[in-house]
Parts: C-alpha cells; structure tokens; sequence
C-alpha cells in the first residue's frame, strides 16, 4: 500500500475511537496492514454462522446492517454508519458470526488483521477499556456511545475527545474472590450442585490432588448439560465440565484479566499461582466483580439494570447513577451527554419496571398480553431532562379493543400502571402532585380517548386545558409500542393544522411565566411560604424557556423533538436571522439545568429554588445572563403571535 493511502486511512481511523488512542507509530502499523473492500449493495461481507475471519471491520463509507435471521425470520439488530467498528464479538470469541452484514448502499469498509490489532490491545489498555465498555453495555457494534442502538448515538458523546477517561473515571482494583469452591473430578453431579447451592456461588472448579486446576462447571452447565439433557445427576461432575480451563494469574491486571474473559466468552476466570494449570487455585473473578470493580460508569449502571428485576438493586443502581451525576457535573461536562446518559438510566428502569409487572398481570389477564401499548414519559422526563428523581408525569395510552373487552382492558391497563408507578417509586423518584400518573385511571387510556382529549385541548383552550398541554405535549414513548404514541403525534399536527389560532393562545400561555429579575434588576423572590426569599429557578427561568422551544416547535410542525435545546437548535436552523438567538437559548437552558441539578444534589431535593444570597458573584452574573435570551424570545413571540391585538 502506497505511503498516499496509508496516510489517508491514518487519518479517517484517528477521528474515532479506540484508534484515537493509539500512539503514532500503532496507527501507522494498522493504516499499513488494512485492506480495503468495496460492497455494492446488496452484497454480504459475512454470514451469520461462518466462521470468524481473521479481520475486524470499520465502515468508512455507505451504509451496512447487521441483521439476525431466526427461523427464516430476519430483523435488523444494527445500522452501521461512518466510524463503526463491527464484527469484533466474533474476533474476540473466535466464534462462527452471530448476525450477518449486508450493505445497504454502496459501502468501502476497512478490514483490519486480528493479529496486528491484538498486539495493541495488550499494551494500550485505553483501547482495550474501550473494547471492554462496549461489550459491558451488550453492543454489537462498538462506538464512542455506551447507548444500544441509533437513537442515541448523537447523545452519548464526550465532547473532549477522551471516552474511554469518561467511561473508566472511577477505576478501582478488581476483587477477586480467593475461597473458590473446589471438588475432585469423581465428585458426583448431585453432590457439586448440592455444595454450589450451601455455599450460594455459581461455579465449582475441579481440581486434581495437587489443587491444579482441571475444569470447571457454572450453573449454566448445569441447566443445559444436565437437566436439559437429561443426564443422571449421580455421574461424576467431570462428565459435564468445560475442559480445558483458561488460567491467569491475580497480578495480571484489570485490562488483561477483562478481556481474557471476552475473549474466551468466560463468566468466570480461575486464577492460578503461576497463571498455568500447572499450579493451585488461588481466586476467581466473576463478571459481577468486574462490574462492580468499574464502578459508577454509564456502561456498568446500563449493563447492571438490564439484568437485574430485583426493586432494591435497582434503587441502589439509581443512587449511584446520581453521584456520577455529581462527577460529570462537576467537572463541566456537556449536558447533552450528561442529560442523555440520565434519561437511557430512567428509560432502563421504565422497562425493567414494565417487564416485572407484565410478568405479575399478564397471567390473569391473558386476553390482554399482547395488547399493544406505549408507556409515556412526559413533562422533564419526556424531555430527557429528568437528572433528579424529581416529580413523575406519566401515562399509559394502548390500543382500542372491542367494545366487549373494555371494561377488562382498562381493569388490566390500570393495574399494569398502578404496578410501574409503585416500582417507580420504590426507586425513589417522587410522585405527581397532580396525580399526572399511570396509576391515575384518567391516564390510562385507549388511543380513542387519548385523541379525544388532545383535540379538545387544542380545539377549546381554557386555562386548565393550557395547563394539561405543557405536561402533555412533550410526550416521548418510553416502550413498549412506540407505533401507537407516533399515531397520536399526527393526530395532534392534524388538529393544530385544523386550528392554528391554538398557537396564539398557547403563545399567550407562555408569555405569563412571571419574569426573573425585578425593576432593580435583582432576583424576582417567593415572598411568603416555605420558600420565602429564595428564586424559583424552574418557574422564572426554566419553564419559560421551555414553553417558549415547545411553541415555536410546533409552528414549524416539527415531529420529534421534545428536548429543549434540541429544540432550539432546531430553530437555529429553522430561522437563521435569529440563529445566534436561539443558540444562546439553549446554552442558558444547559446552565439552568446544571445549576438546578447541582442545587438538588447539594440540598437533597429537587434543586428547584435557589437561595440568592448563597450564590458567589460570578454564579450570580451566570445567573442573570441566562434571563436575556428569555426576554428576547418573549419580544418576538408577541409580534409573531400577535398577542397584543389577540388579547383585546
């Protein structure tokens, strides 16, 4: 390969991660050895079942999906883009491909050797950190996100460039556990299980006379070696045993130790003396001690909530979600990654809140199991804005059903949000003062009726229906049928386009948030109550930037977008007269968003008023600058909406 090209191919592999971690002499070494391949489309690179090429991929051109075929039925698992590296499970496994890769427009992917690359994971443990983020999360294709799938590729980014700091910022040593459970090769089966389950571990390690090292069984084994294969369980526990056994030793190191364990597929690694199987046993390490040795990054919280359906362990995972919520904060980093990697956590435990309640309903309501429905997060949380466990706003909306089944439809809906919302809670996010939940049967509703309400919202504007629109209209579908809550989206543009002079009305709505500063130019206080002399940051400052994004949103009918400064960088490019606006915008809404968080961890509450007088000059400067935009935005709003010949 001319020295021309491999610079070129340095260069595209530098702007994305792990090769953005390599010195300059590694980066030149894979630049050399890649091979270039060219797919049309249409054109399969491996098969789901072939075995593993000697190659891992990067995509630099085109477009490729991963797709998984499961009794001639085939369903996309990934959509790779520009920078994604795939086919690494099946390199690191040595195993047949578990999907296969079709691309789906013309596509160049850079091939890049196993073996040139598997030198550089043994000495770079940055890039083998990031490896080992990626398959913590359950990804099968690795980027520089810790999110599964598209929707939040965009989100989950450290703008600084140094991901695998981000992911790896609280590294401790890994615990190995040192009484590892051990029987002789004659042990029967029984005999084993029996000594697993007094001593409540999921593994046993055969050793011979010497304490070396010869197998080892998991429950795993057992399930699928024993009981699925029906085997006595009075044969020697050897006949089942995975042989031979992968040994290291406890000095190895963190990096070294993980991904021995990806490589080999291994839940549970033995360590040695020497590293050999030629001497004793002297730990383990499961891959709930790596887990939990990462500490509080998104990878491990993510991975840990997948896989958990105990309430108690979630709580405690939603608790140390909050203080790496902390260590971001205060550290300064960007709040579009900050708040995405909040709002995949709230997400996570909405799902696994569903799934634990479906299995505890859906048994006495079987007519009713596989009725579709969206779980609908709303007000910060649809937003993606919820960093504390602040109120709930929620709802369900399912499918309309015969008229036969109503009754037990909306009994069975019901129930199913009264369950979520009581496991939410139990995970310590508050409740609704209004009672905007899912356990309120005004919430629980049908498609029908859903529309229903909206267009009476929208068609009759009162002041109470105004109100219900500022929780309402930021509406996102948490799961599990997102299809339903995309109906009601175009039935919501279709009653706005009926009766555009909602927007004057929801215009005027906005613009009676009370202002922040007073005539001297001071914080605009509570004078009475609880919170007397202190700013309401969320009333004053937050909510009518909300409203105001909200607003301008819907007048450009754009369907999708429920984040506050995503919405205002979606204006920016709506409207580029007003481009620097709407930019300054959302950077004081990121600032207002910190600062309440930062507040509400400080206090132990929501952070939603502010004490003036604690705040230091600059803080307090910060503070203020945010109000311009508002101001600004409210002047345009009125012409626009032409509120003052409206409101006469």
């Amino acid at each position: 390969m001319s020295n021309v090209i491999v610079n070129r191919v340095a260069e595209f592999l530098k702007r994305f991660p792990p090769f953005s971690f390599l010195e300059k002499e590694d980066l030149q070494a894979v630049a050399k050895s890649v091979e270039i391949q060219f797919l049309e489309k249409g054109e399969t690179l491996f098969r789901q079942g072939e075995a593993a090429r000697p190659h891992f991929f990067i995509l630099k051109e085109g477009s490729i999906q991963l797709i998984e075929t499961i009794q001639e039925k085939q369903e996309i698992k990934e959509i790779c883009d520009e920078g994604d590296v795939f086919g690494v499970l099946a390199l690191l496994g040595k195993r047949p491909y578990l999907l296969s890769s079709i691309a789906t427009e013309n596509a160049l992917v850079y091939a890049i050797p196993v073996d040139v690359f598997e030198k550089i994971l043994e000495k770079n443990s940055r890039v083998a950190l990031f490896f080992a983020a990626g398959f913590a999360a359950g990804q099968v294709v690795v980027r520089q996100d810790l999110s599964q799938g598209q929707k939040a590729r965009g989100e989950f980014k450290n703008p600084s460039g140094d991901h695998s700091l981000m992911i790896f910022s609280d590294q401790s040593e890994v615990k190995v556990s040192e009484n590892v459970l051990r029987c002789r090769l004659n042990t029967s089966i029984r005999e084993a299980a029996k000594s697993m389950a007094n001593h409540q571990v999921s593994s046993i390690v055969l050793v011979d006379e010497n304490g070396f090292p010869q197998g080892i069984v998991t429950d795993k084994d057992l399930r699928n070696r024993v009981l699925a294969e029906g085997i006595s369980t009075e044969n020697p526990i050897s006949s089942v045993m995975t042989t031979p056994v992968i040994t290291r030793k406890k000095q190895d190191g963190f990096s070294n130790l993980y991904l021995t364990m990806i490589r080999h597929r291994l839940h549970h690694l033995v360590l040695t003396e020497d590293g050999t199987t030629q001497s004793p046993v002297c730990g383990l390490i499961s891959d709930h001690d790596i887990f939990l040795s990462m500490g509080n990054s998104p990878a491990v919280l993510i991975h840990a909530l997948m896989n958990t359906e105990d309430i108690s362990e979630m709580r405690k995972i939603r608790d140390r979600a909050e203080q790496m919520l902390l260590y971001y904060l205060e550290n300064e980093v960007s709040m579009e990654f900050v708040s995405s990697v909040m709002t995949e956590i709230n997400d996570l435990i909405i799902l696994q809140a569903i799934q634990i309640s479906k299995k505890v309903l859906d048994p006495k309501f079987p007519e009713f199991a596989e009725t579709p429905f969206s779980f609908l997060s709303m007000g910060s949380e649809g937003r993606e804005e919820q960093l504390l466990r602040t109120d709930l706003d929620n709802a369900i909306l399912y499918q309309d059903v015969e008229e036969s089944q109503r009754e037990k439809a909306a009994e069975y809906f019901l129930a199913l949000g009264i369950q979520i919302t009581e496991i939410l809670l139990a995970c310590g996010f508050s409740p609704c003062p209004g009672k905007i939940m899912a356990s309120n049967p005004e919430w629980v509703q049908p498609l029908s009726v859903w529309k229903s309400y909206f267009s009476e919202w929208i068609l009759h504007p009162t002041q109470e229906a105004l109100l219900r629109v500022s929780i309402f209209f930021d509406f996102r579908a948490v799961g599990p049928r997102k299809s339903i809550a995309e109906e009601l989206t175009a039935h919501i543009y279709q009653q706005i386009g009926k009766k555009k002079i909602f927007l004057n009305f929801l215009a005027q709505n906005a613009l009676s948030n009370p202002t922040p500063l007073g005539f001297f130019r001071d914080f605009v206080v509570e004078k009475s109550g609880e919170h007397k002399d202190q700013f309401d940051i969320k009333a004053r400052a937050m909510m009518p930037l909300t409203d105001l994004a909200r607003l301008l949103v819907l007048s450009h009918e754009v369907v999708g977008v429920n984040n506050t400064f995503k919405r205002f960088e979606n204006l920016a490019q709506f409207e580029p007269n007003y481009e620097e606006l709407f930019i300054q915008a959302g950077k004081a809404y990121e600032i207002l968003m910190r600062m309440r968080a930062l507040e509400g961890l400080k206090q132990g509450n929501s952070g939603r008023y502010l004490n003036p007088k604690t705040l230091g000059k600059l803080q307090r400067q910060l503070l203020k600058n945010t109000f311009a935009p508002i101001s600004e935005l409210q002047e345009i709003v009125q012409v626009r909406f032409q509120l003052d010949y409206f409101s006469k």
